[in-house]
C-alpha cells in the first residue's frame, strides 16, 4: 500500500487560488502515472487531471482545464493540483491516486492506490 496523503486544501472565498499536494513518504513517486480526483457531497468522485511518470502525458477535464494545472516534481517526490478561479461548485474532498502502470489514465478503476483526501470549500 503506497500511503498518498493530499495537503493544501481550505476555506476560500470564490476566485481565489489554491495549490493542493500529494506526497508519499517512503515510496518513489516518480514510477506512478498520478490523478486528481475530487467527490462533493452526494455525488459520484470526479475525474480531474492526470499525469504519466516521467510527464510526458497530461489529462485534464473539460470541466476544470482553464483553471487547474497538474504537474509533478520528483525530486520533491510530489505531485501537484493547482487551481485557480475557484467557483462554489468547486467545493469538495479532493484525492489524489496513484497507477502502478506509470500512466497517465482517466478512470478510478486504473488507481491502485488512493490518498485520505483533502477537503476544498469555496465561498462566494
Amino acid at each position: 500500500q503506497v500511503p498518498l496523503v493530499e495537503s493544501g486544501g481550505g476555506l476560500v472565498q470564490a476566485g481565489e487560488s489554491l495549490t493542493l499536494a500529494c506526497a508519499a513518504s517512503g515510496w518513489r513517486l516518480d514510477l506512478f502515472g498520478m490523478g486528481w480526483f475530487r467527490q462533493a457531497l452526494g455525488k459520484e468522485r470526479q475525474f480531474l487531471a492526470s499525469i504519466s511518470a516521467r510527464s510526458s502525458n497530461k489529462y485534464t477535464a473539460d470541466l476544470v482545464k482553464d483553471r487547474f494545472t497538474i504537474s509533478r516534481d520528483n525530486a520533491q517526490n510530489t505531485v501537484y493540483l493547482q487551481m485557480n478561479s475557484l467557483k462554489p461548485e468547486d467545493t469538495a474532498a479532493y484525492y489524489c491516486a496513484a497507477a502502478r502502470t506509470g500512466l497517465a489514465h482517466t478512470k478510478e478503476s486504473d488507481y491502485d492506490y488512493w490518498g485520505q483526501g483533502t477537503q476544498v470549500t469555496v465561498f462566494s
